[in-house]
């Protein structure tokens, strides 16, 4: 079981990284702040820049304390956020098979990792706080921490993109 939770989180996190620094610093093929901010505003959200730049900032953060197994909690709550906004401001509008379900997968993996924990390979269990943060109330934890984040960031930093870009989502 633990190897097989360090390869489920090494990859998860990396894969995060990847995609905060594409929106952080432009690297792998990514757009940048300026580039991913005119796309978040397109898709309704207010200051787009300021808001791919927080995207980032959480999965990039995220991905690499989940990587390390480091405040897994935290790390996945982080992650749940990013991948709650993407779904019901991006993905949600088209048919399951054909969009959301990704962005699904990688949230159940983020809140399941936090319930069940970093495993023993991870910097969590070096410095014992494997116990502390891990189980059902950190499983939970990350998904209202989740939810409360998205609902707010949702209801008062988003709004309906304008009709051509609603029509080139679809």
């Amino acid at each position: 079981m633990s190897y097989g939770l360090l390869l489920l989180r090494v990859f998860v996190g990396v894969a995060f990284f990847g995609h905060g620094t594409q929106k952080l610093f432009g690297w792998w093929g990514g757009y940048g702040p300026q580039g991913t901010g005119g796309f978040f505003a397109s898709m309704g959200y207010r200051w787009g820049v300021p808001m791919a730049v927080l995207a980032g900032l959480a999965e990039a953060g995220g991905g690499t304390l989940l990587a390390l197994g480091l405040l897994t909690p935290l790390a996945c709550a982080l992650i749940a956020i990013v991948m709650l906004n993407a779904i019901f401001a991006v993905t949600l509008k088209r048919q399951f098979m054909l969009g959301s379900e990704l962005e699904l997968v990688y949230f159940v993996t983020a809140i399941s990792l936090a319930a069940i924990g970093p495993g023993r390979f991870s910097l969590d269990r070096a410095i014992g706080w494997d116990d502390d943060l891990s189980g059902l109330g950190c499983g939970i934890g990350a998904l209202v921490a989740a939810a409360v984040i998205s609902f707010v960031t949702l209801a008062f930093f988003h709004t309906k993109p304008p009709p051509q870009a609603a029509e080139q989502a679809g």
